[in-house]
Formats: C-alpha cells, structure tokens, sequence
C-alpha cells in the first residue's frame, strides 16, 4: 500500500494496538528490524507521543527500543525513529495536547505525516499509534479515524491473555467498520496471561487464542497471516534476532505486497474498459477515469493517493460530506437487525419513521409515502399516480402531461418522455416516447422581479388542451441537468393557481432541489405552494444508498384507492430498511447541525468566488442559488479537458454541454469553496474549456 503526498510516495503501515501496554512498540521495533534485514529504509514514527516533554525523555518515547533493535546492524542514516508530536502529560492524546493549549485532528495529524514523508528519506514508515483504536484525539475524532484518513494498511496487536480476545475482535471490528485493510494481526504474550485468576491453564489459554483468532479471521475473510510473538526473557541482540525473524514472513509480505498493490491498481483501468459501461459515455472512445479508493469529509482519495475536494457531492446527493459517522453507525446499526425485508404484506420501523418525518418537512397537505430505488422510478410512480387518480376519477382522456422545455426529469422511459424533447439527453428516444404536451421554460430570473407574462403559454394550453392533461411536472425554482436554470417562485406559484382552477395535478420534481439545497428544505417553500405530488431522491440518504420517495395527497391516494382499486407499483427493494435507516440518520444530520447556515455560508462563498468568471471571455452568465454555482459558456465546453484540468488541480468537478457548475457538500470549508472556485476560473481563463 501507499501514502502520496504531493510529490514524494511512501510505502508503510499503521501499527495499531487493540489497548494500551500490548507491545505496539516492541512490534515495531522488531518489524523495523526485519524490514532493514531485507534492505528497506524503513523507519519508525510516533505521529503522538504523550508522557514524554519534547526534546527529552528519550527513553520513555520509545526511540531507545528502536534503536537498540537494529544497534547491531550497518550503520544507516536514516534515524531509526521520529515523533511528531510530544506531551509532558502521560494521559490519552486529547487530555495530554489540551493541557498544553494544542488542539490534535486528523486534518493537522495528516499533513504533519505529509510534512515528514517530505522531509525524509525513508520509504518505508512504520507508523505506530497511541493506544488502542479507538483513544480519542479530541472531542469528535479519535486514532480510528487517523488510521482511515490515512488509509494505510494496519498490524494490529493484541494480547494473549484472558480477556484478550474481546479486545481484538472488538478491534478487527473497528477496522472493518472502516474499511480498513489489515495486513497482520500479532499476538503477544503479557507478564501474566491469567490475569491472576488461579487455576487457569495458561498453556491451554494461550493456544486457544491462537486457534480461535486464526479461524475468525479465516472465517470473516481477513486476509492477514497471525503473528505469535515469543516470550524472550530479555530485549537483547539475540531477542531482538528472534523476534525479527518471526516478523520476517510480513516483513516480505509487505515489500511485495505494496509492489503488487501498486500492480492492480495500473491494471484496473484495462479491466474497467474490458467489462464496464459509465454513465453517458461511449466504450468506443472512453473517457477519462480516475480510480477512487477512499472518501472523507468532503475529499475523494485517488488510488494514486491524491486527494480531490469534491464540487460535486456525488452528483448532488453526499450533501453531509462522505463518511459521516452517524450515517455509518445507522447504517452497521440496521446491517446486524435487519438489512432487507420485502414490504409487500410486512413493514418495519425505519420505514414509518422516516415516512412520518418526511411529511413533517414537506409542505403541507401531503400525507403518503411511497418509497422506491431511485429518483427516475419516483418520478414513473408519480406520473402512474397522476395517471391512475385521472382515470379513476372518470377523467379517461386526462393522459398526458404538460412539462416545461428545459427540464430533466430522468432515464427510464416515462420520465424521459417529459424531458426537454429538443436540446435534452434523450431527444435521441423521441420517437418511441409517449408525446406529451411542452411550454417555453420559465423565462423569469429569480433574481429578477416576477413577469406574470412568463404563464401566458401555460395558461392558453391550459385552457385548450385542458381535458387530455393528466398533470404538469416540473422543477421548481431550479432546472437542473436540463442547464442549471433558476427561475422566479412566482412562476411555481401562479401554475399551481391554473393547476386547481382546471383540474390537473400539480407534480414537483425535487430529487436535485430537496434537503436543503437552494436555501430551503423543500424548493417549493420559495413559492409557498401545496403540490398534489412531490418526488424526492439524491440526498435522502446523505450520499449513502439509493432511496427516493414519492409523496402525495390523501386526496390524490384516496382517489386512487376508491372502490376497491390499488396502485399498481412495487419495487423488489421498497422501503429497503438499511436505506430507510441510514435516511432517517441524514435527516438527524440536518436538524443537528444547522445545514441552513452551512448552505448560507456556501451560497456566500460561491458569490464572491465566482464572481469574477463574469468577466472572462466566453462566459455567459454567472448565477448561484444556496449551495449550487454556475458558470454557463456561450458554447459548449471541452468535457475532458475541463477534467484533467481539475484533477491537477485537486478538485473534482464534472461539467456539461455549456455548463461549469457546483454543488459541493454543505460541509465544505471555506478555503475549499475559494479553491473550487479558484479552479473553475483559472480553466476559463486558461482556456482549458475550449475544444
């Protein structure tokens, strides 16, 4: 495995104990050793040190073990051993940095381990933890979030004592819950494995840790040799020979194991364009891939160890950044209940929980939910239930649907049968779609004073064509994949005016506008209306798993279900109870933690960082709406080349046709959003976007 900072790639390994006291240094120590055994400049580094004053006590950090465990060997330059941070305070690492007024986070532990992979001539660290893995480093993080932050393989060692398997596999469980790859797990003999319980036959307790670790990890498809660590009456030459070469095997295991991580990840690219299709793409002429390995916060990690600020939020839906550890915990949580039930006939908690909190944040006068897999399916439920209420309202001839150009809606077939049938993605399909019923686009900015003349086509089609119109769909305030337009809420307002006046339904696509996004919960609470149904997606889950919901009326429901109908869809996966459980944390997430001022803040960031691509060559327009920022070009931009423009940049960030947009997540710093920013103006101006 390896560690890139900007320029300099570093192999090495996080060495992790499952408590405090179980021989994390002496393991080191003599992997250290078998590592230089075998040529490696591998060296060892305490990222936290605490019972030790800096520059002093050389002995309580630790560096003695090191050296004298290769005091016997050629002299190398490189120090044996480097600590990073050291606190007088022989506590946990959050008490001891407190005490000195020094606040410890994965952020600064990251780029201090950057600093000295610069600095250094190893390639090869050994990085050893502060006790067990879960030893916090402040009030919200601790070394388990480190250790995934980095992403670094992991030796865990434990003790061979009563008790100690409880602790380990407590551990291999952490590490696990985050995806972390464990490389070797030792096992290391105390002073007293009894744990001065008389009568224990330490022989026999010894062994069975042993057997029973080993089958676990066979059992639960840990990959990694076990470790057991000899008993040596004294670390002397001959005890430290010893305990190298009883690391010698993961020694050699690491060395080439990190060459052949190195091989899989050049050969992964080949293999994708052998089996895979992406999304809009041609297998012809493929574009551009990068492989992603890791995510945190609001950072996607290439496999080549660089790390990206995300613009995109996952196509708009990680709003909450990645990783998040209430969705994670929702999401093991409900994974060892109940991961999937069908719903036909059954129900189950997270799903009428999260139904219940839905309608509680959407405005008012819905009271049904129906759940499916992903925003298209809601929008094919929400035009069958339009649909089916028509029909069974005697309205036979009510079967077509009125939709502004310029929006999307979706790629299964009856949502893009109301997408923009012209300049949308699937005009390609025109001719095997329904045909439905299209009007201009809103033509009123939102930041512009409402012009009651942007209805008068809705309003004379309306009153034509009124009797074969089942219901209008659009997205309020906000088009978005049709060109990330913002219109007027008065427009939404006055259409659900002509809606009631002549029967038609009302549909609100907010799978792109919903949770927060322009500035409000819902898109509709700019306007202030009451849809009949409102589809809703993308950021349900945080970015986790595919949900979405459609919501409607008793009115709309009722009708449906009078005398005796049903309606007439059922996903396999309908309420899914990890997705409705992992939804109803994100919905926490929101209440808790102000995603209203984090979007006002985003909005402000976008303002003035985009502001000055107004006045580049080519731009068109520039306009931001809460935590969405466009840049649109006169013409169409260079896809590919915007991207690898980005990507050197260290941004991710996907344009389209003539647009160069953001959304990143609610969580991004404001340094990030300057850097994001910075980058969509620098590839203007530099001319990146050109064909």
């Amino acid at each position: 495995m390896v560690f890139r900072s900007d320029q300099l790639v570093v192999r090495g390994i996080f060495v992790a104990g499952s408590g405090t006291g179980v021989g994390k240094t002496v393991c080191t120590a003599a992997l250290l050793r078998a590592l230089r055994l075998v040529g490696m400049a591998a060296q060892a580094v305490k990222p936290v040190q605490t019972g030790v004053i800096p520059g002093d006590g050389a002995v309580l950090a630790d560096t003695a073990v090191c050296d004298a465990a290769v005091a016997d060997l050629p002299p190398h330059d490189l120090p044996t051993a480097a600590m990073l941070h050291c606190f007088a305070l022989p506590a946990s690492p959050h008490l001891a940095a407190e005490r000195e007024g020094v606040s410890l986070g994965c952020d600064r532990l990251c780029a201090d381990v950057r600093a000295h992979c610069h600095g250094s001539r190893a390639d090869f660290l050994l990085l050893e933890g502060a006790g067990g893995v879960r030893v916090p480093l402040n009030q919200h993080e601790d070394m388990l979030d480190f250790m995934a932050r980095l992403g670094l393989p992991v030796l865990l060692v434990g003790d061979n004592c009563l008790g100690g398997l409880n602790h380990i596999l407590l551990s291999l469980d952490a590490l696990r819950g985050r995806g972390l790859f464990l490389c070797g797990l030792a096992l290391v003999p105390t002073a007293d494995p009894s744990a001065g319980c008389p009568g224990v036959d330490v022989p026999a307790l010894l062994a069975d840790n042993a057997a029973v670790l080993r089958c676990r990890l066979q059992q639960e498809g840990w990959n990694a040799p076990l470790v057991e660590v000899p008993r040596v009456p004294a670390l002397n030459a001959a005890a430290w020979q010893r305990l190298a070469e009883v690391f010698a095997p993961l020694a050699h295991r690491m060395v080439s194991g990190a060459g052949e991580s190195r091989s899989e990840q050049q050969k992964l690219l080949p293999r994708d364009r052998r089996v895979l299709w992406h999304p809009y793409a041609s297998v012809t002429e493929p574009p551009p891939l990068h492989v992603a390995e890791r995510t945190f916060s609001n950072r996607i990690r290439l496999a080549d160890g660089r790390d990206l600020v995300d613009g995109m939020s996952s196509w708009w839906a990680a709003v909450h950044g990645y990783n998040h550890p209430r969705l994670l915990a929702a999401l093991r949580e409900q994974a060892g209940r109940m991961p999937h039930v069908m719903f036909g006939g059954l129900t189950h908690e997270p799903a009428v929980c999260l139904a219940e909190r839905l309608l509680a944040l959407m405005p008012a006068g819905l009271e049904r939910i129906f759940f499916a897999d992903s925003g298209s399916v809601a929008v094919e439920i929400a035009l069958k239930m339009a649909l089916q209420y028509q029909h069974a309202q005697g309205e036979k001839r009510r079967t077509r649907f009125l939709a502004p150009l310029g929006g999307y809606h979706g790629d299964t077939f009856g949502a893009m049968s109301v997408c923009d049938p012209i300049t949308g993605m699937h005009s390609l399909f025109s001719g095997m779609l329904p045909r439905q019923i299209f009007v201009e686009r809103p033509s009123c900015r939102f930041d512009h004073p409402f012009d009651p003349g942007s209805l008068d086509a809705v309003r004379t089609v309306l009153r034509e064509r009124r009797e074969e119109i089942a219901a209008v769909i659009l997205e309020p305030v906000v088009q978005g994949a049709g060109g990330m337009w913002f219109y007027h809420p008065g427009y939404v307002r006055e259409l659900s005016r002509l809606c009631r006046e002549t029967g038609v339904l009302l549909i609100l696509d907010e799978i792109a506008t919903g949770f927060g996004r322009t500035g409000k919960m819902f898109a509709a609470f700019w306007a202030d209306v009451q849809p009949d149904i409102l589809c809703c997606g993308k950021a349900l889950t945080g970015g986790m798993l595919t949900l979405a919901a459609t919501a409607c009326t008793e009115r709309v429901a009722n009708g449906i279900c009078s005398e005796g109908g049903v309606f007439m869809h059922g996903p396999t996966y309908m309420a899914n109870a990890l997705a409705c459980a992992v939804a109803g944390a994100s919905l926490d997430i929101l209440e808790k933690e102000d995603w209203c001022g984090r979007v006002a803040t985003l909005e402000q960031g976008l303002r003035g960082g985009l502001a000055a691509c107004a006045n580049l060559p080519g731009v068109r327009d520039v306009r931001v709406l809460g935590g969405i920022g466009v840049v649109e070009m006169s013409e169409p931009v260079n896809t590919a080349s915007l991207q690898k423009f980005f990507v050197s940049r260290g941004v991710w960030l996907r344009p389209f046709q003539r647009l160069v947009y953001l959304m990143p997540p609610y969580i991004t710093p404001a340094s990030d959003v300057e850097r994001l920013c910075k980058a969509v103006h620098d590839a203007v101006l530099s001319g990146a976007h050109l064909p």
